[in-house]
């Protein structure tokens, strides 16, 4: 017998409850740790905006799952984590998610999904970047 491929159902299985995660809530962050202990720089840079800003957000925490970790990079095509949805839709990770703050677009894809933010304090952030 020629050499045994895996099955590809636990990527499947992987990807459908990705794509389940991702409609069960408006904003999701895919991260290392969760978002009251991130486990890396750059979970810990995008949940603390999110937290900072009010947004009420889902955090999956991908080093709990390694089919989820290695899933959501495929799902996605981005290599990194963290990786930001808001309805449905793949943001970008750390480097997108802090230039859209900074330039107030994060503002407006929120303003434009009907996701509640505070205002003030989006403002806050991009006064202590200037």
């Amino acid at each position: 017998m020629s050499d045994v491929t895996q099955p590809e159902v636990p990527q499947s299985a992987a990807l459908d409850k990705i794509r389940e995660i991702i409609a069960s809530k408006e904003v999701v962050l895919f991260m290392k740790g969760t978002k009251t202990m991130p486990q890396c720089g750059f979970s810990s840079r995008v949940a603390g905006v999110l937290n900072y800003m009010g947004v009420d957000f889902l955090d999956v925490n991908v080093l709990a799952d390694a089919g989820i970790r290695q899933g959501i990079k495929d799902f996605s095509d981005w290599p990194t984590i963290p990786q930001l949805y808001v309805k449905g839709e793949f943001v970008g990770g750390c480097d997108i998610v802090t230039e859209m703050t900074l330039s107030g677009e994060m503002d407006a894809l929120f303003e434009q999904s009907g996701v509640a933010y505070d205002k003030a304090a989006a403002e806050k952030i991009r006064e202590a970047n200037a």
